[in-house]
This record gives structure tokens, C-alpha cells and sequence, in this order.
């Protein structure tokens, strides 16, 4: 967050109308430095929108027991910060609030919070097994409120696209990642030398 505020600070410095958008997690939200970034960004006005994915269990601890306020969208307020919290499972609606908050930020308002309700499906890392909660849990929400088979659905409710061009889409899609992932892993390990590549500039 201090990172996403300073890279606001840098486009209202500069005069542009780019927006600063950084992303932390319903884990991160109760780290001292959150607010210490909310009061500047607003102290500021800068134009940054702060992105709370909340996939209700943090590393592993569920919310409930790790805030005491639980309606995140909030933590901004405080400071006088507008906050919004949306399905982060529908693909529209993130659109819709992301539109509102960027048109916000570039009022010269100063930032904005939306709280993405979200979920992830496997543990947090290789070694999380993931055990804080039920596969009838994960199940459920898989099946109920996967966030691209609902954009499956209205697309093709709404005649945007039929079954053949969704299958296109998705072959197209899986030769990118694969030519992609292939040409990593086949391309030659960089020079060490690029460590330093845009890192530092000598002044």
C-alpha cells in the first residue's frame, strides 16, 4: 500500500492523468502500514485505488477471527476515503466499480477502496492443505459462483457470443499460455547483470 500511494504521489506530481491501482488482501488490511498509506493518499489526494481482494481466509486465519470489523470497504472511511464492497466473483460488476473509482480518482477526489468479495480455491501456497474449511464449501462456491462460467452464462444469454466462439476463445487462449510458457522455459537464463537493469539510476 505505501508502495501504490508513493506510485499516486508520482502521477499527480508529474500532472498525468494516470491512476495508482495496488492490491492487498483481507490478510494485509489489519497491518499498521495500511493506515499510515490511507492517511497520506487522502492527506494528498493522490489518485490511487486500493484494492482489497478478500478471499475470506487470509494465509489461512478466517476473517472473522482476525478483524474485528469485517465490512473492509470501510477501513477507509476514517480518513474521509470513499470505499465500495462488490462481488469480486462477476466479472461486470468489478467493471461497473472499477469505472466509479477510477472516474473518482481522476476528479482529483483522492483514492478509493473496493473491497473484492472473492474466493480461492486451493490453499495459499504449495504447502497449505487448506484444512480451515469444508470441500463441500469449495464445492458450493465452484459451482454457484465461479466468476467465468457466470460471464459464460450472460454471454450466452445475452447472444454476445455463441458456444462455438467461446470454444475458440478458450483453444486461443490455451496455445498462448502455452507457446508462452514453452519460450520461458527454453530461453536461456538472463545475465546476472540484469539484476540491476532499472533499478538504480546513477544521478
Amino acid at each position: 500500500m505505501p508502495i501504490g500511494a508513493g506510485i499516486g504521489f508520482a502521477h499527480k506530481y508529474n500532472g498525468t492523468d494516470l491512476v495508482s491501482v495496488t492490491y492487498l488482501g483481507d490478510g494485509a488490511i489489519n497491518q499498521g502500514q495500511v493506515g499510515e498509506a490511507l492517511n497520506m493518499a487522502e492527506l494528498w489526494k493522490l489518485p490511487v485505488i486500493f484494492v482489497i481482494e478478500n478471499n475470506q481466509y487470509a494465509m489461512g486465519t478466517s476473517q472473522e477471527r482476525a478483524s474485528a470489523g469485517t465490512d473492509l470497504y470501510n477501513r477507509g472511511k476514517p480518513y474521509g476515503i470513499p470505499g465500495r464492497q462488490v462481488d469480486g466473483m462477476d466479472v461486470r460488476a468489478v467493471r461497473e466499480a472499477s469505472g466509479i473509482a477510477v472516474a473518482h480518482c481522476r476528479a482529483g477526489k483522492g483514492p478509493y477502496v473496493l473491497e473484492m468479495q472473492t474466493y480461492r480455491y486451493r490453499g495459499h501456497s504449495m504447502s497449505d492443505p487448506a484444512k480451515y474449511r469444508s470441500r463441500e464449501e469449495v464445492s458450493k462456491i465452484r459451482s454457484e459462483r465461479d466468476p467465468i462460467d457466470r460471464m459464460r452464462v450472460w454471454l450466452l444469454d445475452e447472444k454476445v457470443a455463441d458456444e462455438d466462439e467461446l470454444k475458440e476463445m478458450d483453444r486461443s487462449i490455451k496455445d498462448i499460455v502455452s507457446d508462452a510458457a514453452e519460450f520461458a522455459q527454453n530461453s536461456p537464463e538472463p545475465d546476472p547483470s540484469e539484476l540491476y537493469t532499472d533499478v538504480m539510476v546513477e544521478a
